[in-house]
């Protein structure tokens, strides 16, 4: 029989799809008052790949990443999407966009092995974590590069994230390590 052990830490992470600047600028903040400081910031990216959004959030969407300082246990992943749905319903009251949708928040947690991402929506590929809520393993970082699968968002599949989603790796492994070295 296998022995049970307790699940490392992990990065928590959050995409963010704004229609502007001064909505992505409200998510970050709003998402950094609910988890602390983020401590890995992607640059901001225009989201292209699809007009699935558009309707709700806009036509010149940004796409953009924050990874929080606080590592996290990662049972905790459906507890923060409905975390993150909520704030997203209070973004768009207190921004009065002429869209429904204004930020669109996609938490999921980094380990050194994949990126999941969490959802509402079930799906071939996802699995049932509890709370009404899915997730999936996004990408998987093998052979010292990030890959994907066949259902990955288009916009996962190319490298342009590849670059921040190593810093947070990097960030994680060192926090890991210095969480092993301050319990012996």
């Amino acid at each position: 029989m296998g022995e049970v052990v307790s699940p490392q830490p992990v990065k928590l992470i959050c995409g963010i799809l704004a229609s502007d600047l001064r909505c992505l600028q409200a998510a970050q903040e709003a998402l950094q008052r609910q988890y602390g400081r983020a401590d890995c910031i992607s640059e901001v990216w225009p989201f292209t790949q699809t007009d699935y959004y558009r309707e709700q959030t806009g036509p010149s969407i940004l796409r953009n990443f924050l990874a929080f300082e606080q590592l996290i246990e990662p049972g905790r992943l459906a507890e923060i999407k409905h975390q993150t749905n909520e704030l997203e319903k209070k973004l768009a009251e207190e921004l009065k966009t002429p869209w429904p949708r204004p930020v669109n928040l996609d938490p999921g947690y980094l380990e050194p092995a994949k990126l999941v991402l969490a959802s509402t929506k079930n799906f071939s590929h996802r699995i049932y974590i509890g709370q009404n809520m899915y997730a999936e393993v996004t990408l998987m970082f093998h052979k010292g590069a990030w890959r994907s699968f066949e259902f990955t968002f288009p916009d996962f599949r190319g490298p342009q994230y590849h670059g921040f989603l190593s810093e947070v790796r990097e960030r994680l492994i060192r926090q890991r390590r210095e969480l092993h070295e301050g319990k012996q």
